[in-house]
Protein backbone atom coordinates (compact mmCIF):
# COMPACT_ATOMS: atom_id res chain seq x y z
CA UNK A 1 0.00 0.00 0.00
CA UNK A 2 0.70 3.11 -0.70
CA UNK A 3 -0.39 6.78 0.74
CA UNK A 4 0.27 10.05 -0.70
CA UNK A 5 -1.03 13.58 0.11
CA UNK A 6 -2.64 16.59 -1.79
CA UNK A 7 -2.91 20.14 -1.29
CA UNK A 8 -3.66 23.04 -2.82
CA UNK A 9 -5.09 26.99 -2.70
CA UNK A 10 -6.26 29.13 -4.70
CA UNK A 11 -7.26 33.12 -4.54
CA UNK A 12 -11.00 34.13 -4.89
CA UNK A 13 -11.11 36.92 -7.77
CA UNK A 14 -13.45 38.44 -9.52
CA UNK A 15 -14.67 37.36 -13.52
CA UNK A 16 -13.69 33.69 -12.82
CA UNK A 17 -15.85 30.98 -12.90
CA UNK A 18 -15.89 28.82 -9.48
CA UNK A 19 -15.17 25.39 -10.54
CA UNK A 20 -14.39 22.78 -7.27
CA UNK A 21 -14.55 18.95 -8.15
CA UNK A 22 -15.69 19.61 -11.77
CA UNK A 23 -19.10 21.47 -10.67
CA UNK A 24 -19.55 25.05 -11.71
CA UNK A 25 -20.80 26.74 -9.13
CA UNK A 26 -22.77 30.14 -9.22
CA UNK A 27 -21.00 32.80 -6.87
CA UNK A 28 -19.88 36.31 -7.49
CA UNK A 29 -16.30 35.40 -7.16
CA UNK A 30 -14.14 32.09 -8.84
CA UNK A 31 -10.70 30.59 -8.30
CA UNK A 32 -7.84 32.09 -9.73
CA UNK A 33 -4.92 30.05 -11.72
CA UNK A 34 -3.74 29.05 -14.55
CA UNK A 35 -6.08 26.26 -16.03
CA UNK A 36 -9.54 26.24 -14.29
CA UNK A 37 -8.27 26.33 -10.91
CA UNK A 38 -10.07 23.36 -9.46
CA UNK A 39 -8.53 23.07 -6.32
CA UNK A 40 -10.09 20.28 -5.35
CA UNK A 41 -9.24 18.21 -8.89
CA UNK A 42 -5.65 19.58 -7.85
CA UNK A 43 -5.64 18.01 -4.12
CA UNK A 44 -6.31 15.15 -5.38
CA UNK A 45 -4.11 14.92 -8.40
CA UNK A 46 -0.85 15.38 -6.12
CA UNK A 47 -2.62 13.42 -3.32
CA UNK A 48 -2.38 10.11 -5.97
CA UNK A 49 0.97 11.42 -7.74
CA UNK A 50 2.39 11.49 -4.25
CA UNK A 51 1.46 7.81 -3.72
CA UNK A 52 2.80 6.40 -6.75
CA UNK A 53 6.28 8.57 -6.12
CA UNK A 54 5.18 10.29 -9.54
CA UNK A 55 6.47 14.24 -8.39
CA UNK A 56 3.06 16.45 -8.56
CA UNK A 57 0.91 18.25 -11.06
CA UNK A 58 3.33 20.80 -12.72
CA UNK A 59 5.56 18.19 -13.48
CA UNK A 60 3.13 16.42 -15.32
CA UNK A 61 0.79 19.81 -16.39
CA UNK A 62 3.19 22.73 -16.08
CA UNK A 63 1.59 26.12 -15.77
CA UNK A 64 4.30 27.29 -17.81
CA UNK A 65 2.55 25.55 -20.94
CA UNK A 66 -0.26 27.74 -22.86
CA UNK A 67 -2.19 24.36 -23.65
CA UNK A 68 -3.14 23.97 -20.14
CA UNK A 69 -4.81 27.69 -20.17
CA UNK A 70 -7.88 27.41 -18.48
CA UNK A 71 -8.07 23.60 -18.80
CA UNK A 72 -10.61 20.94 -17.86
CA UNK A 73 -8.87 19.37 -15.01
CA UNK A 74 -11.05 16.51 -14.76
CA UNK A 75 -8.66 15.90 -17.71
CA UNK A 76 -5.54 16.09 -15.53
CA UNK A 77 -7.15 13.45 -13.22
CA UNK A 78 -7.91 11.14 -16.51
CA UNK A 79 -4.08 11.80 -17.10
CA UNK A 80 -2.84 10.53 -13.95
CA UNK A 81 -5.05 7.74 -13.23
CA UNK A 82 -3.33 6.72 -16.52
CA UNK A 83 0.03 6.50 -14.70
CA UNK A 84 -1.04 5.13 -11.75
CA UNK A 85 -2.31 2.00 -13.39
CA UNK A 86 1.11 2.32 -15.35
CA UNK A 87 2.99 2.19 -12.31
CA UNK A 88 0.62 -1.06 -11.54
CA UNK A 89 -1.01 0.62 -8.65
CA UNK A 90 -4.76 0.24 -7.96
CA UNK A 91 -6.57 3.32 -6.60
CA UNK A 92 -8.31 2.02 -3.45
CA UNK A 93 -9.84 5.40 -1.76
CA UNK A 94 -9.33 9.09 -1.84
CA UNK A 95 -10.37 11.53 1.49
CA UNK A 96 -10.82 15.16 0.56
CA UNK A 97 -11.44 17.81 2.83
CA UNK A 98 -12.37 21.59 1.33
CA UNK A 99 -11.67 24.56 3.53
CA UNK A 100 -13.64 27.63 2.34
CA UNK A 101 -16.32 29.99 4.26
CA UNK A 102 -18.37 30.71 1.27
CA UNK A 103 -20.12 29.70 -0.80
CA UNK A 104 -21.69 26.54 1.37
CA UNK A 105 -21.57 23.07 -1.06
CA UNK A 106 -23.22 20.49 0.50
CA UNK A 107 -26.00 20.41 -2.01
CA UNK A 108 -22.75 19.68 -4.91
CA UNK A 109 -20.66 17.33 -2.90
CA UNK A 110 -22.40 14.47 -4.37
CA UNK A 111 -21.88 15.60 -7.95
CA UNK A 112 -18.07 16.67 -7.43
CA UNK A 113 -17.55 12.76 -5.66
CA UNK A 114 -18.97 11.53 -8.67
CA UNK A 115 -17.01 13.95 -11.09
CA UNK A 116 -13.58 12.76 -9.09
CA UNK A 117 -15.24 9.18 -9.01
CA UNK A 118 -16.27 9.05 -12.64
CA UNK A 119 -12.40 10.30 -13.78
CA UNK A 120 -10.26 8.55 -12.13
CA UNK A 121 -12.81 5.03 -12.92
CA UNK A 122 -14.06 4.45 -9.34
CA UNK A 123 -17.18 3.66 -7.69
CA UNK A 124 -18.69 6.65 -5.93
CA UNK A 125 -17.90 4.80 -2.14
CA UNK A 126 -14.04 4.81 -3.06
CA UNK A 127 -14.04 9.04 -2.59
CA UNK A 128 -15.53 10.67 0.46
CA UNK A 129 -15.99 14.60 0.10
CA UNK A 130 -16.50 17.00 2.92
CA UNK A 131 -16.08 20.73 3.48
CA UNK A 132 -15.02 23.00 6.93
CA UNK A 133 -14.93 26.45 7.60
CA UNK A 134 -11.80 27.59 9.02
CA UNK A 135 -13.85 29.09 12.06
CA UNK A 136 -13.31 32.74 10.39
CA UNK A 137 -9.07 32.30 10.30
CA UNK A 138 -6.41 33.58 8.04
CA UNK A 139 -6.87 34.00 3.92
CA UNK A 140 -9.97 31.33 4.22
CA UNK A 141 -11.88 33.16 6.92
CA UNK A 142 -11.48 36.25 5.22
CA UNK A 143 -13.07 34.52 2.09
CA UNK A 144 -9.90 34.98 0.56
CA UNK A 145 -9.47 31.93 -0.75
CA UNK A 146 -10.09 28.53 -1.05
CA UNK A 147 -7.74 25.44 0.17
CA UNK A 148 -8.18 21.47 -0.14
CA UNK A 149 -6.55 18.69 0.93
CA UNK A 150 -6.80 15.25 0.06
CA UNK A 151 -5.37 11.75 0.66
CA UNK A 152 -5.30 8.87 -1.82
CA UNK A 153 -4.59 4.77 -1.03
CA UNK A 154 -3.01 2.89 -3.65
CA UNK A 155 -2.76 -0.81 -3.38
CA UNK A 156 -0.23 -2.72 -5.96
CA UNK A 157 -1.78 -4.33 -8.57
Amino acid sequence: MRVGFGFDVHPLVDNRPLIIGGVNIPFEKGLQGHSDADVMAHAVADALLGAAGLGDIDDHFPDTEDKYKDFDSMYFLKEIEKKVNFEKFKISNIDITLVLRKPKISQYKFQMKKNISDNLYLNPNQVNVKATTSEKLRFVGREEGVACYAVALLISK
